[in-house]
């Protein structure tokens, strides 16, 4: 019987984690994959250049995906969406037009965006703590 009780309560640990890590992976809206190509894509936009071309790799847009964050100030001003900040980037450097932002291509670019700092570490770092009396 305390077998059975083990056992049970194992599974219901596993289902529960599985549960968490699933509901973690769907949290997150678009296309990750499309939402690269777009951010690479010159023309994606009607513009003439691409997003990689001011930042390669996505590099200086790490902390925008952040939870959170409520204001994006990029070099057309200060937003109060991500999305509203994408589109100023496409309409003032891309020289594109602006999109919809509750389309599938700013969910994915969201998406992709948001990726760029997943894996980083936003708390501050602690102070090394000296050795004394």
């Amino acid at each position: 019987m305390k077998i059975f009780k083990i056992i049970m309560l194992s599974m219901i640990a596993i289902g529960i984690t599985a549960s968490l890590a699933f509901a973690g992976v769907g949290m997150m809206e678009g296309n990750v994959e499309k939402g690269k190509a777009l951010f690479n894509d010159p023309k994606a936009f009607g513009g003439s250049v691409s997003c990689s071309s001011c930042h390669p790799d996505g590099k200086g847009l790490e902390k925008s995906g952040m939870m959170g964050k409520t204001e994006w100030t990029n070099p057309a001003g200060k937003f109060k969406s991500l999305e509203e900040a994408i589109n100023a980037c496409i309409t003032m450097a891309n020289k594109g037009k602006a999109i919809d932002v509750k389309s599938e291509e700013m969910k994915d670019m969201v998406a992709y965006i948001k990726s760029l700092g997943m894996g980083m570490k936003h708390d501050m770092p602690m102070k090394k703590k000296e050795m004394g009396y």
